[in-house]
């Protein structure tokens, strides 16, 4: 019998902390095994309970989320962090991303996109919800005049977030230029990279450009 994903809620809003809870329980492989509705013993909670998945609202009293995510990063992370808020505010997102999130969620999205959330952390990727990546491309797409947001009609091969990769190294943006767009992670852009030059068979970054051009992701 496989490991369950053990999982701890963070909120201050109880009725919220109750809905989670029941979504989560509809996949087996997931085990809620503490909540909070403050931040102050955050940190001993999830070190006490072993959990491997931290779900964090930023609006915590006492002491609130990107405070919490602090400690944690002074103190070492015990387990993943995923934050569900009500904020979708770039600045925010950037900042906690930065301080050492894994994931990014908009309460709005999160009963359709909080398991896969969830799978995806655990497998060492970054996650965010659709509106929240979607804003995030928008941003970056008002910078880069020759960008064209991305679409998956007609191009099954890549996914929406390799899309958006082979985008921007279309563009000639390095992999650090691409973390700091798309509020990831230097490996995860060299990760996504590879798997798209494996997908195309391609051979190097002229290739992508090629293809970028061929079905019009960039302004030629």
């Amino acid at each position: 019998m496989l490991n369950k994903i053990r999982i701890h809620l963070a909120d201050d809003h109880q009725i919220l902390i109750d809905g989670i809870r029941t979504l989560l329980h509809t996949n087996p492989t997931f085990e809620v095994v503490g909540f909070s509705i403050n931040g102050t013993t955050l940190y001993d909670e999830v070190l006490s309970n072993k959990s491997d998945i931290l779900i964090l609202d930023i609006n915590m009293p006492e002491k609130d989320g990107i405070e919490v995510i602090k400690e944690f990063a002074q103190r070492g992370f015990p387990c993943k962090i995923i934050i569900l808020s009500s904020h979708d505010d770039l600045r925010i997102i950037k900042e906690v991303m930065k301080l050492g999130s894994s994931g990014y969620l908009t309460k709005k999205c999160a009963g359709e996109n909080i398991i896969e959330a969830i799978l995806a952390v655990t497998n060492g990727e970054e996650y965010f919800c659709k509106a929240v990546r979607e804003k995030i491309f928008n941003t970056v797409a008002k910078e880069n005049p020759k960008l064209i947001k991305p679409e998956l009609k007609g191009n099954l091969i890549l996914t929406e977030r390799e899309l958006e990769i082979i985008i921007l190294i279309s563009l000639e943006l390095s992999g650090k230029e691409i973390s700091d767009q798309l509020f990831i992670s230097v490996n995860t852009v060299e990760t996504h990279r590879k798997n798209i030059m494996k997908k195309l068979d391609a051979k190097n970054s002229i290739s992508l450009v090629k293809y970028a051009i061929k079905h019009k992701l960039i302004k030629s």
